[in-house]
């Protein structure tokens, strides 16, 4: 059976998962982690893609990225990939793949999963044992929202700004969101639709998905939403 292409419409949050070959390691040192921000960084402007949120571990990175053209994604992360295998070969003395294939990708609900997905991929490091809070690590967005840091990669989505009516309030809100968690059938949800290809959404948000692109968006009938608050797991 032929690969389903990618499902990629403007305007909507993608969460995107782009995997080391094996589940090797994709960065050797501190500098490395810096090189690929700045090429996302670089590339998101060109490619008019907002980046809302990201972290990078030692294997693999997430992203949560709204395109703003058809082909502004895929476009972006090309170049990104190229661009960052060519630096960590030369700088590894090394030559062949980096990457496990091609990234994964999918859309999901704003309003049902977009605060939850950012608190999953923020939540990353912790659930690796990296760290023992999201606060604690460095290679993520998370501090942009907390008010840790300014991170000039990070494009605020609209539902974050609805989180309270001043900086200080947002950044609590969102805090406390993290802190709290999501459940394991989030995590797993938000886990298989990107590796999955398949939107993630209510019902009626995958139907009208449907009428907007020709690619097939789900294996089958949507179930019952899940419930998007967070929970301690």
């Amino acid at each position: 059976m032929a690969r389903l292409p990618r499902l990629t419409l403007p305007g909507y949050p993608h969460h995107i998962i782009q995997r080391g070959n094996n589940r090797q390691p994709i960065f050797a040192a501190t500098a490395d982690y810096q090189v690929l921000l700045n090429l996302l960084d670089e590339n998101a402007r060109k490619f008019e893609v907002a980046i809302h949120a990201y972290v990078l571990m030692t294997n693999h990175f997430h992203l949560l990225a709204t395109p703003q053209t058809s082909d502004g994604l895929p476009q972006m992360m090309q170049a990104v990939g190229r661009r960052y295998v060519r630096y960590f070969n030369d700088r590894q003395k090394r030559s062949g793949t980096l990457w496990e294939g091609r990234y994964r990708s999918t859309l999901i609900q704003t309003d049902r999963y977009l605060l939850a997905c950012m608190a999953y991929i923020d939540l990353n490091p912790v659930r690796a044992g990296l760290v023992a809070q999201a606060r604690d690590y460095p290679w993520s967005s998370h501090g942009h929202f907390i008010g840790q840091h300014l991170d000039k990669l990070v494009t605020p989505h609209p539902l974050y700004w609805e989180l309270g009516n001043t900086p200080f309030a947002r950044e609590a809100t969102y805090a406390d969101w993290v802190q709290a968690g999501i459940s394991s059938v989030q995590q797993q949800a938000l886990t298989d639709a990107a590796l999955s290809g398949w939107a993630l959404g209510e019902p009626d948000f995958v139907a009208d998905l449907q009428k907007r692109t020709a690619r097939r968006v789900a294996k089958g009938s949507a179930g019952r939403p899940l419930s998007a608050s967070p929970k301690n797991t």
